[in-house]
C-alpha cells in the first residue's frame, strides 16, 4: 500500500484517522492512555502486512525480542550481552539483505557450493533494525527511560517511516506517545495535510516526471547501446533530481502524516543541491542515516580522535559501510567509497586552505562559494550514476558517455534519448527549484514541520504558509495535480533499500 495510491489516500489513511480520533477521546476519558498507541500499532502492522502479510512473521518476533534484550539490557548492563543482541539484528539483516551477494561474490568464487536461493527483501528492514540497534546501545548504556511494550512496539513500526525512514531516535519520539493531544487534532491535520501534499506532489508530478527523461536512457546503457555525451549528462542530471524529489516527496509524506496523528518526526532533507562542499551535502541530505551513522559508527570508531589520519580512516569505513547499507551490490560500495574519497579531500583542503579561504572578501567570495559548490554538485552526480546504475560495467560505460568518450551528441529532433524542449524546460526549471527555491520545511518553518527545523534559518514573505486561502488554492492545485496522476503509481526509489 503506497502513500501515493488511492487506496491508502481515499481508505487506509482516513479509516486510521477516524478511529484514532475516536480511541484517542476514549482513552482521554478513561484515563487509558495506551489506548490510542495499541490501535496505532495495529494498523501500523495492518499497513506493513498489506505489503506481503509474510513480512509480520519478521517485524513481530524482531520487536518483541527485541523489548526483552533492551530491558535485560538495561537491568543487566552485560556487554556480551549486548554483543549478542546486536549479533542477532545484524546476522538478521544480513541474511535478508545480503545472503545472495555474499553467496555469488565470496562463498562461490571460494568454492563452497551453498547457495542461499532467492531471498525476499523484507521493506524498511534497514531502517527499523538501524531504530532497534540505537534503542539497545542506548538500553545498554543506561540512557532509555521508557520501558513500555507498546511505546516500544510503536517505535519499531509506526507506519508513516517504517518502510523508508526517516530512521528515528527513540529519545525523539517515545516521549511524545505518552499524551494523546485531541485538542489540537485539528491544527496538526491542518499542517500534516499540507506537508503530507508537498511530498505527494514532489513524487507524482516532479520525481515520476523527470524520471521520463533518466530510466530510458540507463536502460539503454544496460543494454550496451553507444549514448552521446548529451544523453548521459541529461539522464544524469534527472535521475540526481529524481532521487532528489523522490526521496524528500516520500520524507515530507512521512512527516506529515506523522504529523495528522500529532507525532513531530525528525528532519530529513534541507536542501542538499545547494551545499557549497561534500560535508555540508552529508548535513542536509538523508539526515537521519547520517545522525546514525556518527553516533553509532563513526564516534565509536574513534571520530575525530587519535589524530588526522584515523580520522580520515575513520571516514572512509563508515562511508564504505554506509554505501552497503543500501544493498547488497558493488555499485552501492563503490558509491560509499567515492563519498567517503569526497569527504576525505574536503576534510584535508579544509585544514590546508581553511584560514586562506576564510580571508577572501568581496565579490572573490561569492566565487569561492560559487566554485565550492559546483565542483560539489558535479561530484555528486557522478556518485548518483554509480548508485543507479544496474553494476559497475553501466556505471563506466555512463560515466564514458559524459567524458565525451563515445561522441558529443547534438539535441535534435530524431534522437531517441532526448524529448525536445520539455525536456529541457523541465529538468531546467526543477534545476532551479532545487538551487534556489525555498524548501518545504522551510516554507513550513513558523509551525514546527519537524525536529531539527530550528537549527535553520525561516524563510519569510510570500514564501511562508499560513492558513489562509491564497495557500489554500496553492496546496489544493497541488493536491488535484497529484491525485488525478494516481492511476498508475510508481514505487519510492528507497523502498528497495
Amino acid at each position: 500500500m503506497l502513500f501515493n495510491s488511492q487506496i491508502f489516500i481515499y481508505g487506509f489513511l482516513p479509516i486510521v484517522l477516524a478511529v484514532y480520533v475516536l480511541w484517542g477521546r476514549r482513552s482521554i476519558k478513561q484515563q487509558r492512555g495506551n489506548l490510542a498507541v495499541v490501535f496505532l500499532v495495529l494498523a501500523s502492522l495492518f499497513f506493513y502486512g498489506c505489503w506481503n502479510v509474510h513480512y509480520l512473521a519478521l517485524i513481530v518476533p524482531l520487536t518483541v525480542v527485541n523489548f526483552y534484550f533492551g530491558y535485560l539490557l538495561s537491568v543487566t548492563r552485560s556487554r556480551w550481552l549486548l554483543v549478542f543482541a546486536l549479533g542477532f539484528n545484524l546476522l538478521v539483516l544480513a541474511y535478508f539483505k545480503y545472503a545472495e551477494f555474499l553467496t555469488h561474490n565470496v562463498l562461490q568464487p571460494l568454492g563452497f557450493g551453498w547457495d542461499a536461493g532467492t531471498v525476499v527483501l523484507p521493506l524498511g528492514i534497514s531502517f527499523f533494525i538501524f531504530q532497534i540497534i540505537a534503542y539497545l546501545v542506548d538500553s545498554y548504556k543506561g540512557e532509555v527511560r521508557d520501558k513500555r511494550f507498546w511505546h516500544f512496539s510503536l517505535f519499531v513500526t509506526f507506519f508513516p517511516q517504517l518502510v523508508a525512514g526517516p530512521i528515528v531516535h527513540h529519545k525523539d519520539i517515545i516521549p511524545q506517545f505518552d499524551k494523546v493531544q485531541m485538542r489540537s487534532f485539528l491544527d496538526n491535520l491542518t499542517v500534516g495535510l499540507t506537508i503530507f501534499i508537498f511530498g505527494l506532489f514532489k513524487k507524482v508530478i516532479l520525481a515520476d516526471g523527470v524520471a521520463e527523461y533518466s530510466t530510458p536512457v540507463f536502460e539503454a546503457a544496460a543494454h550496451g547501446e553507444v549514448l552521446g555525451f548529451a544523453d548521459a549528462w541529461g539522464a544524469a542530471l534527472a535521475f540526481t533530481l529524481q532521487i532528489y524529489f523522490d526521496f524528500s516527496g516520500y520524507s515530507d509524506m512521512a512527516v506529515g502524516l506523522a504529523r495528522m496523528f500529532g507525532i513531530v518526526l525528525p528532519l530529513n532533507f534541507f536542501s542538499p543541491y545547494q551545499a557549497g562542499s561534500i560535508v555540508e551535502f552529508w548535513r542536509r541530505w538523508h539526515m537521519t542515516l547520517s545522525c546514525f551513522l556518527r553516533d553509532y559508527l563513526y564516534i565509536p570508531l574513534g571520530g575525530n580522535r587519535g589524530g588526522r589520519w584515523k580520522q580520515l580512516r575513520n571516514l572512509m569505513v563508515t562511508m564504505l559501510l554506509g554505501g552497503l547499507w543500501h544493498g547488497a551490490a558493488w555499485t552501492f560500495v563503490v558509491w560509499g567509497a567515492l563519498h567517503g574519497v569526497y569527504l576525505v579531500i574536503n576534510h584535508m583542503w579544509q585544514r590546508m586552505f581553511a584560514s586562506s579561504v576564510a580571508q577572501v572578501t568581496g565579490g572573490a567570495r561569492y566565487l569561492v562559494r560559487g566554485g565550492g559548490w559546483l565542483v560539489t554538485f558535479m561530484a555528486v552526480v557522478i556518485a548518483w550514476v554509480v548508485f543507479r546504475a544496474d553494476n559497475l560495467g553501466v556505471a563506466l560505460h555512463m560515466l564514458e558517455s559524459m567524458a565525451g568518450l563515445h561522441g558529443v551528441s547534438v539535441l535534435q529532433d530524431g534522437n531517441p534519448y532526448f524529448y525536445g524542449a520539455a525536456q529541457v524546460v523541465f529538468t531546467g526549471g526543477l534545476l532551479l527549484i532545487v538551487l534556489f527555491a525555498p524548501n518545504s520545511m522551510t516554507i513550513m518553518r513558523s509551525y514546527r514541520p519537524a525536529l531539527w527545523t530550528d537549527a535553520h534559518k525561516s524563510v519569510v514573505g510570500p514564501f511562508q504558509w499560513k492558513p489562509n486561502l491564497r495557500w489554500a488554492f496553492i496546496v489544493g492545485g497541488m493536491a488535484v495535480a497529484a491525485l488525478i496522476s494516481l492511476n498508475n503509481p510508481n514505487e519510492f526509489l528507497y523502498f528497495n533499500f
